[in-house]
């Protein structure tokens, strides 16, 4: 191309290596947020769960205050606090810490992003960062 829109070789094949295990980690992220949803259903810092059934995304909502749902996500070590979706590694943010974004998000919101780590180790790890009442 006369533009130079097109991947250089290393990056190609970066994207092929990818491609070839992508089913493999879809498969294991969206078990992990699946197993996950079910634990935070019935935890009782966890006001509401929403979870499509599939994928890797699930959001909470907490009860009690924003700073609780702001702590939660300074407490975790394995989970990464972060906007960022669909890696390896699991992430989660509390929407409402930006300016400008939605009132119609609730302040206690918390937006996980479920890698391929192994589910007991994410759920101990986000389990010891929750309230317990």
């Amino acid at each position: 191309s006369v533009l130079g829109a097109l991947p250089g070789t290393v990056e190609a094949w970066l994207a092929l290596r990818g491609l070839r295990t992508l089913h493999l980690r879809i498969e294991r992220a969206s078990a992990n947020a699946a197993e996950l949803a079910r634990r935070l259903g019935g935890h009782t810092a966890v006001s509401t769960v929403h979870y499509p059934g599939l994928g890797a995304m699930v959001s909470v909502e907490l009860h009690g205050a924003p700073q609780a749902a702001e702590l939660v996500c300074e407490s975790t070590d394995l989970w990464v606090h972060a906007t960022s979706l669909g890696g390896v590694e699991s992430s989660l943010e509390r929407r409402r810490r930006w300016s400008g974004e939605s009132e119609a998000v609730p302040e206690t919101l918390l937006r996980l992003s479920v890698g391929v780590e192994d589910v007991e180790d994410l759920w101990d790890d986000i389990d010891q960062a929750l309230p317990h009442g």
